[in-house]
Formats: structure tokens, C-alpha cells, sequence
């Protein structure tokens, strides 16, 4: 056998070894066990209940921890940001209990309430959009015109011109 094919071989080989062993750790087969070795019950459905009254108690302890923070700082996200992050964590780590799916929507409606109440100053400078000039916008428009007409002429005569170009 040439030793580059061999080499070949040998790589397929290994591709489908590495790819076997990466897909195992992926599968959704498995047993989940308790510590008798017997399958556990899996909870199916969301506890939205449960869900709201955690999303509260993280909310809360939001609150408490910025209410260290002066208010004319809640802009600057230095400030605050391992509060926020322990605030989003708890809402992951509830969902999570709950059997949620994050983010999901009574997360995505409590944490819109947590920016409302905190973060809703924040904006600076209004953006306001402006159409560009006359000019700018003449030339955007037309040079795509131009290079779709150019392309259909290019065609046209290249097409009359097959036997030449051939």
C-alpha cells in the first residue's frame, strides 16, 4: 500500500474514532442515576409559579445590592456589574430549578422591570436618525443601476460573441 494512502487511511481512521467519542458525551441516552444507582424521575414541565416567586428573591437581593450604589452611578456599569452578574446567575440557576428554559419569557418580563426601574435614565442623547444629502443619496441609488446595466450589456455581447470567445 503507498504510504500516503496509508496516511489517508490512517486519518480516516482516527476521524472516525475522535468523532465517536466527541458524539458519546453528547447523547441524551443516558440514565440519570441517584445514589442507589436506580433512574431518578425527571420533572417535564415549568414551574412558572415557583419561577416567579425566585425571580422575586433574586430581584430582591438585586435591589439591596444596589441600593449601596449612588443612583447617579447606575449608568455606569463598572459600578454594578458583579451585582448584575450575580443577579442574571440567579435567575439561570432558578430557571434551571424550576425545569425552565432560560432565558424564557417571565425571566426576559422580570428583568425588562428590574432595567425600568433601575436603568431607565440611562439614555444620554436621544439618536435622531437624518436622511443623508441629496447628493449622497442620488449616487447610492444610481451606481447599483449602473452596474446592473453594465452586467447586462456584458452579457448580451458576450452572447453574441460566443464564437469568437470559444
Amino acid at each position: 500500500m503507498d504510504t500516503n494512502a496509508f496516511a489517508v487511511y490512517k486519518l480516516l481512521v482516527v476521524g472516525i474514532l475522535v468523532n465517536s467519542w466527541m458524539a458519546g458525551g453528547f447523547t441524551a441516552t443516558k440514565n440519570i442515576t441517584g445514589e442507589s444507582g436506580t433512574p431518578k424521575a425527571v420533572k417535564t414541565g415549568c414551574n412558572e409559579t415557583q419561577l416567579l416567586w425566585d425571580m422575586e428573591a433574586c430581584g430582591e437581593k438585586f435591589k439591596r445590592e444596589m441600593a449601596s450604589v449612588d443612583p447617579k452611578n447606575w449608568c455606569n456599569l463598572t459600578h454594578f456589574i458583579g451585582q448584575y452578574n450575580a443577579f442574571s446567575n440567579c435567575s439561570e440557576i432558578q430557571s434551571t430549578i424550576n425545569s425552565c428554559f432560560w432565558p424564557n419569557t417571565l425571566v426576559e418580563n422580570y428583568m425588562i422591570h428590574i432595567h425600568k426601574h433601575f436603568f431607565s435614565n440611562c439614555t444620554l442623547k436621544r439618536v435622531i436618525w437624518v436622511d443623508p444629502p441629496d447628493d449622497t443619496l442620488t449616487i447610492i441609488i444610481l451606481i447599483p443601476i449602473f452596474l446592473t446595466l453594465a452586467m447586462i450589456a456584458l452579457v448580451v455581447w458576450c452572447s453574441k460573441r460566443s464564437d469568437v470567445l470559444a
